[in-house]
């Protein structure tokens, strides 16, 4: 199991990481999901021993690697711009990380071939990398990951440079083998649609800090903060004013956009200020409506994100008309 014990990490005197601490346990991929800059992938590279830390340690099963060399920490790295070799072929690629450990050459051989298999290669040995398409070199980097049957292995936005088609594909072919070989893995992207197909667990980073860690269903529908709900689009996050506590943690909000009722577990005081989030009623959610005239529909693969005149946005599975006055029935959630 791999173990980060908090991380701190300065950028041009200002904190990038902030006491980060996490674990992954074996046959488990975490996702890191962040806006560009957010220390993902300076996170990755401390772990994976190719920058140092200013505090904290990373340690697998038990062993503190702080005096380990990343070529002795068998982590498997995989990046976006795939980092082959333009010289060699498919084969010689694969196999340099096995020739750098001094195997044999009938082992080099079946490792090479089994890893060939597995990212669906096992014809293109002979290929020169440089007359493959993008999609196939990624292919080729995998299997070269894979060959020396790493402890970990890790991602850095490894699919950035593909087009979706050719991203959706190889997302599926990617947590296939992660399965299958049950590697556990680090997966670093800014893409929501990346991490949530491919992740077991996901952790959000914002302002130097995890500010999220869940399931991708837990993450979904629990956000937890109004930072993680804007992030992910789940709906228009504003502002509202506790009024009243009804009963059974069922709070009246009032905001610029109504009173709403919301339920929800926090303690409130009279006066309080919180963020509210509307999104999809649900059979055994509380209703609230709002209203608007509607500026905007656009699809997003099986629901409507309808934006109306006052700034609101929800997402309804049926299409109104711009310039239309529709009612919504919502669930109101509050976040921290």
């Amino acid at each position: 199991m791999l173990e980060v014990h908090h991380l701190f990490k300065t950028y041009e005197g200002k904190p990038l990481l902030e006491g980060i601490s996490f674990t992954v346990e074996e046959g488990e991929t975490v996702c890191l999901l962040g806006a560009s800059g957010s220390g993902k992938s300076t996170l990755l590279r401390i772990v994976a021993g190719l920058e140092e830390s200013e505090g904290g340690f990373v340690s697998f099963n038990g062993i503190d690697l702080a005096s380990t060399p990343p070529h002795l920490r068998d982590f498997g790295l995989v990046f976006q711009d795939y980092a082959l070799f333009p010289h060699l072929n498919v084969y010689d690629n694969v196999a340099f990380g096995l020739r750098m450990r001094r195997m044999g050459q009938n082992e080099i051989a079946e490792r090479v071939a089994s890893s060939l298999k597995l990212v669906n290669l096992q014809e293109f040995g002979r290929r020169k990398v440089t007359d493959l398409s993008g999609g196939e070199q990624q292919r080729v980097a995998l299997a070269r990951a894979l060959a020396t049957r790493p402890r970990l292995l890790m991602f850095d936005e490894p699919l950035g440079a593909l087009d979706r088609t050719l991203r959706e594909e190889l997302l599926n072919e990617l947590r296939s083998i992660l399965h299958q070989t049950k590697i556990p893995a680090i997966y670093v992207t800014h893409d929501q649609v990346e991490a949530f197909a491919i992740a077991d667990r996901i952790l959000i980073l914002h302002d130097g800090k995890i500010v999220r860690d869940g399931t991708p269903s837990d993450v979904w529908a629990n956000p937890v903060s109004a930072f993680v709900a804007g992030f992910l689009g789940l709906g228009k996050v504003f502002e509202g004013e506790v009024r009243e506590n009804t009963r059974n943690g069922k709070w009246k909000v009032e905001s610029g956009l109504g009173v709403f009722t919301v339920h929800c577990g926090h303690e409130h005081q009279t006066g309080e200020k919180v963020h509210l989030l509307a999104r999809p009623l649900t059979a055994e959610s509380e209703a609230n409506v709002i209203s608007g005239v509607v500026v905007d529909v656009i699809f997003q693969q099986d629901r409507f994100k309808v934006t109306f005149d006052n700034g609101l946005y929800v997402y309804l599975k049926d299409a109104p008309k711009v310039g239309e006055r529709v009612e919504a029935r919502v669930k109101m959630e509050c976040l921290a």
